[in-house]
């Protein structure tokens, strides 16, 4: 782990507004009952008593709780007391696609973490969807979750304001972004491109291509791919944009269609572990030789996607450190400790037959 965030690049991630009131404006960041306790001039436990034993403070200092409380827009989390009290809790994880082990994998990790200290999970999928997350994030005010884990960072801004507004721990992931609602930890997008291009030239291939998402990460990873072929002076001589990633026939009928545009490539870049599965099925049932006839490079976690048969060549990102580090992150911020805002995985190339 690499906590030093000037060594890693940032991924721009696109921000989508959309028109709200001032009243609906979120703060930056989660309010604590610690602040509510300064601008109150009283301790935190005055806080707690007043809004859960209002008979225990007295009016005066009652009023001028609730009158911070109603300014800052703080929400005292029933579930984070739960859990000091050593009362089991949930931990909402959305994860963007069940069926890439690279997400469940995560997800595993942090449970591991989370349910040794007696919390429970509960996931929920995504699939790389706006409106699948907006229906996520509402339900969380009926669960009321002690904290959420997200596999990736969210871009519309209503739904980053409906996640602050709940005032509880939010780790975001998968996305170096300079502005997390809560706290991030996360690899560079764009330095994952960077890598991808840099080994493809290295080992001699001259036409690459890509395959990947259009939108979010995939977009970003592109971006570091295509900045990192110029630079080598080698061209991007096609690729192709897969709107859904729901399994592995997807990559194979994206590497059809890159077949199809008549372009000539001799390497393929596929940004997602399922795109560079299938890519590898497809290209091997049509009778090519991998690497002689065309090389495919993958991304995903390393545990996974090296095991396979012939041995994928990837980008790797041990997601299963992110997934640790996740459940650290919630577990310290819930107990009342300090807890880092964003932390940066390293990224490593590993070398399999197919490039």
């Amino acid at each position: 782990m690499a906590d030093d965030m000037t060594a890693h690049s940032f991924d721009d991630v696109v921000r989508i507004e959309e028109e709200t009131s001032s009243s609906q404006t979120g703060r930056s960041k989660p309010v604590r009952i610690e602040e509510v306790a300064r601008l109150a001039d009283v301790s935190p436990i005055t806080v707690s008593r007043a809004l859960r034993n209002p008979d225990l403070v007295s009016e005066k200092t009652r009023k001028r709780i609730l009158e911070v409380v109603q300014e800052t827009g703080y929400w005292s989390n029933p579930h984070a007391s739960a859990l000091r009290s050593g009362r089991s809790s949930i931990v909402a994880v959305f994860v963007s696609n069940l069926l890439s082990q690279q997400y469940t994998r995560a997800a595993q990790a942090c449970a591991q973490v989370i349910e040794a200290n007696g919390l429970q999970m509960m996931v929920g999928q995504t699939s790389y969807s706006y409106s699948r997350e907006l229906t996520a994030i509402q339900s969380l005010r009926a669960l009321r979750p002690a904290a959420v884990f997200l596999t990736g960072v969210i871009e519309l801004e209503e739904n980053r304001r409906m996640l602050r507004d709940l005032n509880i721990p939010i780790v975001e992931s998968w996305a170096h972004t300079r502005d997390p609602i809560d706290m991030l930890v996360a690899f560079s997008n764009v330095d994952a491109g960077r890598l991808a291009a840099t080994h493809l030239a290295n080992r001699g291939f001259k036409r690459p291509a890509f395959i990947g998402r259009g939108g979010g990460r995939g977009k970003l990873r592109l971006q570091g791919f295509t900045e990192r072929l110029s630079q080598r002076d080698l061209p991007l001589t096609g690729s192709v944009v897969v709107d859904q990633v729901e399994s592995i026939e997807n990559g194979r009928s994206a590497y059809r269609k890159l077949q199809e545009s008549g372009v000539s490539f001799d390497s393929v870049f596929c940004a997602n572990d399922l795109l560079g599965i299938g890519a590898m099925i497809e290209a091997g049932a049509q009778g090519q030789r991998i690497p002689e006839d065309v090389g495919i490079l993958g991304f995903g976690d390393r545990s996974d996607l090296a095991a396979l048969s012939p041995r994928l060549s990837l980008v790797g990102v041990d997601t299963s450190q992110i997934g640790r580090q996740a459940g650290e992150m919630i577990l310290s911020r819930l107990n009342g400790e300090e807890a880092p805002e964003r932390l940066c995985v390293d990224l490593s190339l590993l070398q399999g037959v197919t490039t």
